[in-house]
């Protein structure tokens, strides 16, 4: 069984085409697992219009969450706000196999059948991307800008090299032990990369399997961070840290 996590916020603009290019993919059997955190347009009106069985929505209170202050930024809340919500379709998640999604991408139809084969093991699967603008034009590939890097110590050390969440998938062995993310990570995508590191394999598929798009409201972004040198050493500490101390403590 596939589950697909899917967090969403206020994405009615793009979020139609996505889900029909996941749908397209799944089983009767699969699932997309939808965390809503909360969205004041259209975006849980039209994931009900498809009315598929296969949508599971779940609601998740952004107002219940509070950054710790010493991570506090612009961006940083904002990443730490899909850090959440992410999480919380993680947890709903009942399958198998894990792909992560975000709401404005468009998958390509060969998305899982290219990715299932390496999922026969306790694997984190990490693809390349087409970036492309709000209307779907290719504009260059991600790996460009996150060269994938093989490695924990050497991810921890090099800016760019850990995937975005939306090229990665995951066994549900992973899903169990990156679960539940620590209070002072902001990214659900390096903690996971990281721990995959550290734990178990990651394998790198330089195919681009899906369609990921950059507009003025995306969240991730491919560009270098505003962050200053301390604050970004500072951060890069913490998930030392707190990998470390998962992969001491947890079985």
């Amino acid at each position: 069984m596939i589950s697909v996590c899917m967090a969403t916020y206020n994405g009615e603009k793009y979020i139609e085409e996505q889900v029909t290019s996941i749908l397209s993919q799944l089983a009767e059997e699969d699932e997309l697992v939808v965390s809503d955190d909360g969205s004041t347009d259209k975006t849980l009106e039209i994931l009900r219009k498809f009315n598929d069985k296969r949508i599971k929505i779940f609601h998740h209170n952004r107002n219940t969450v509070k950054i710790p202050f010493y991570l506090r930024s612009k961006l940083a809340d904002k990443f730490y706000f899909a850090a959440r919500n992410f999480e919380n379709a993680l947890n709903r998640a009942q399958g198998d196999y894990i792909f992560l999604s975000d709401q404005d991408d468009v998958w390509l139809p060969n998305k899982i059948e290219t990715i299932m084969p390496y999922l026969d093991k306790d694997i984190l699967v990490i693809s390349d991307a087409w970036i492309v603008n709000s209307e779907l034009e290719k504009i260059d590939k991600l790996s460009k800008y996150r060269l994938y890097v093989k490695g924990f110590l050497r991810n921890i050390y090099i800016r760019g090299g850990a995937p975005q969440g939306c090229v990665c998938a995951f066994t549900k062995n992973i899903k169990n032990y990156i679960l539940p993310i620590p209070k002072n990570i902001l990214t659900h995508d390096f903690w996971i990369s990281l721990l995959s590191e550290l734990k178990f394999k990651s394998e790198y598929i330089p195919e681009p399997l899906i369609l990921h798009r950059r507009h003025s409201a995306t969240v991730s972004r491919t560009e270098k961070s505003y962050h200053s040198f301390l604050y970004i050493l500072k951060y890069r500490l913490f998930m030392f840290y707190e990998c470390l101390k998962r992969y001491c403590f947890r079985k």
